[in-house]
């Protein structure tokens, strides 16, 4: 590729000329307002180009063994295409053209092809295993030894200690599995965006309240019909739809299309996810692992898949009762508004809605005034600075890739320090994949001599704003907000050395504390009394409607903790096992879901098809990691509810071991620290009164 093709390539001029080897930018931050589709193939080129490079110099490198020449040399080996793949993939994930997920079929092998190449060297190999055998003798810090180790285990994890017939076969594997992930997302969301319900009269909307009648209108303008209304797949227009429309009849059609997606026809995902769960399988095997999910497990606090199904049994076991007692009492409901037919899966979220309203005098709608989405932000970040002394400032001089994408600059209350910059994108749009997740644009840590402060981004899927109101968000989605900060959290204090044991870089079943904690927050009255204003007056929340979301607490935690069982035995089914024995994916699945069924299973639906968390997210064999950081969350809280609940001396002990830490010390040692002892595997069961 030509110097002058370079020069007007920013992901690759601006590294280049950079003398602290950054983007030129305000903090480093990434030039989205110069990146166009073209850029990123060379980028990666270059950066592949640059690492390789940097591969054999290491390879021929004849000088003795130490930490740096080897250890630092690998961390800090593909920094240039780290960052340009970080960039993309955020993108692919968050605003990508169909031609911009298209390049997924070039970058994605290219990535796995040279990630192979490090792992599957035999000199560098037998360099980092000379160091790693004499690690108690180099006198490394904590951090040096946890990166070396982390290093050393994922060579052998990633077949350094394989025949060489077998290296290849793996890189064959690799080279597939990169392929299948990103088409498994491209037909989800194509599946999603093809979909929309027109409707056309007034009596399709009954029991709809003014804040969906609003989504569904915009929906209907954006999608360019000449319906006054239609419903879309997008959680914000979709679960509305399903709580308080009147009519069954369309509530089935909306729910048997949310079951089916990417289900049969152009986009369909069985097969894909058959083979992504059978190359995995055959990976794991290939290097010397019974499963995946034994593969997998090694490197989390859980373990092996015994424990993870012991531990699933005994919430299952716990929440099974209460579940089926919830489901009888919202039975006896319906008969008694006298719908007396059986509960179907789509009248499920209608009847708990009526039946909460009724039970609660509770109503989620008059909720949604008080939870401005600003509002709802400023709330988190005002918690933020209480709790771990950090503030947030709107940045308006840092380029943007949409919009709807805001970013602040994070620095510390009491010295002014540079923290890092936090991203957020909150509404739904055809370019943007379905849910919300975080994710960092820029990893905290050493980056080519020098020891950068992080980017992070989060990326939800809320109600957008419409003509006449404000974005006003449900419970659940300000919950999502928090969870997505707790991570953001994670990723912007972090204070380590190294990127790949820093932030949000830990084990799997502990990545969800920091989140998980921070959904606690919202049952107390005093966070709420912070930012819970009426989006009109001004007005706080009153104090009779923060009493009922706190009675509500308990509403269906049986039949919430029962859903979470079912999807992570799911997981376990397709990685703890041989999944090429799977022929028919649906009876599969029921066979898996049958013990944790509580509703009549609907013909010619499946889950798999769309649990992207598992075939294109990193959580296959770590679904139950939500559960699993439950437990460690409610424990965690429950020392502040002791202790008072802004007390100075925990939260920052909660800061210092948990969020700065990232993966330096294994994550118990990190807990125990903070907590002076393990987790009380109880205390998540006693919070959601299942014991």
């Amino acid at each position: 590729m030509g110097s002058h093709q370079n020069e007007n390539n920013p992901l690759i001029s601006q590294l280049s000329a950079s003398p602290k080897g950054d983007f030129t930018g305000p903090e480093g931050c990434i030039p989205y307002n110069l990146l166009k589709t073209e850029h990123f193939l060379p980028a990666i080129e270059n950066g592949l180009e640059v690492a390789r490079g940097r591969l054999a110099k290491l390879r021929d490198d004849s000088s003795p063994v130490d930490f740096e020449n080897t250890s630092l040399a690998l961390e800090t080996l593909s920094e240039e295409l780290d960052l340009a793949a970080e960039i993309y993939f955020n993108l692919f994930g968050a605003e990508a053209t169909e031609e911009f997920q298209a390049l997924a079929k070039e970058i994605s092998p290219k990535l796995a092809a040279f990630s192979n190449d490090i792992a599957l060297d035999e000199k560098v190999f037998a360099r980092l295993k000379g160091l790693y055998e004499k690690r108690e003798f180099l006198g490394l810090t904590g951090e040096q030894k946890m990166l070396l180790e982390k290093q050393y285990k994922g060579f052998v994890r990633n077949g350094a200690l394989l025949a060489a017939d077998k290296k290849d076969k793996l890189r064959e594997l690799d080279k597939q599995l990169s392929l299948l992930g990103p088409k498994f997302s491209e037909n989800l969301l194509k599946s999603m965006n093809s979909y929309v319900l027109p409707l056309e009269k007034e009596e399709d909307l009954e029991g709809l309240p003014e804040s969906a009648r609003e989504a569904l209108a915009a929906t209907a303008k954006e999608k360019g019909l000449s319906a006054h209304w239609a419903l879309s797949l997008d959680m914000p227009v979709y679960i509305p739809f399903m709580k308080n429309s009147k009519r069954s009849d369309l509530r089935e059609i909306a729910y048997k299309a949310y079951a089916t997606r990417a289900l049969g026809g152009e986009t369909d995902n069985t097969d894909v996810a058959r083979q992504i769960a059978t190359l995995r399988f055959k990976r794991a095997q290939l290097l010397g692992f019974k499963t995946h999910a034994d593969y997998v497990l090694i490197e989390r606090m859980a373990g092996n898949p015994q424990t993870v199904a012991k531990f699933l049994d005994r919430i299952l076991d716990k929440a099974m009762p209460k579940a089926q007692a919830e489901v009888k009492e919202l039975k006896a409901f319906k008969e008694k508004m006298g719908d007396g037919e059986d509960l179907r899966p789509w009248d499920f979220a209608y009847y708990s809605e009526r039946y909460r309203e009724e039970k609660f005098s509770f109503d989620e709608e008059e909720l949604r005034p008080y939870f401005k989405l600003e509002n709802a932000v400023e709330g988190a970040f005002k918690l933020a600075t209480k709790l771990f002394g950090v503030c947030f400032e709107e940045a308006k001089d840092i380029p943007v890739y949409h919009s709807d994408v805001k970013v602040y600059r994070v620095s510390e209350v009491d010295s002014g320090n540079y923290v890092g910059l936090f991203y957020t994108d909150f509404f739904p749009r055809a370019t943007k994949r379905n849910g919300a997740w975080m994710t960092p644009l820029r990893e905290q840590g050493y980056f080519r001599g020098v020891n950068r402060r992080p980017h992070i981004s989060i990326v939800c899927n809320f109600t957008k704003p419409t003509a006449t109101k404000p974005s006003l968000l449900t419970f659940d989605e300000v919950n999502t907000l928090f969870h997505e900060f707790g991570h953001a959290l994670h990723g912007l204090l972090s204070k380590c050395t190294y990127r790949s044991v820093a932030g949000t870089n830990v084990y799997w079943d502990f990545v969800e504390l920091p989140s998980q904690f921070m959904e606690n927050w919202l049952l107390e009255k005093e966070v709420l009394d912070i930012f819970a204003k009426h989006y009109k007056t001004g007005e706080g929340i009153p104090p009779s409607m923060i009493e009922k979301i706190q009675k509500t607490r308990l509403y269906q935690t049986g039949y919430a903790a029962l859903r979470q069982v079912s999807f992570s035995r799911l997981d376990m089914a397709w990685h703890a096992g041989d999944p090429s024995v799977v022929k028919d994916v649906m009876a599969f699945e029921d066979k898996v879901l049958e013990p944790t069924r509580l509703l009549e299973k609907v013909e010619g639906t499946a889950t798999s098809t769309a649990f992207s968390h598992i075939f294109a997210g990193g959580y296959s064999s770590g679904y139950y990691s939500y559960k699993w950081a439950e437990v460690l969350d409610a424990d965690a809280f429950a020392f502040f509810k002791e202790e008072g609940l802004f007390n100075e001396k925990i939260a920052a002990s909660f800061r210092d071991n948990i969020l700065a830490r990232g993966g330096t010390e294994h994550p118990m040692e990190l807990y125990k620290k903070f907590r002076g002892r393990e987790p009380d595997p109880d205390a998540l069961l006693r919070r959601d009164g299942l014991l």
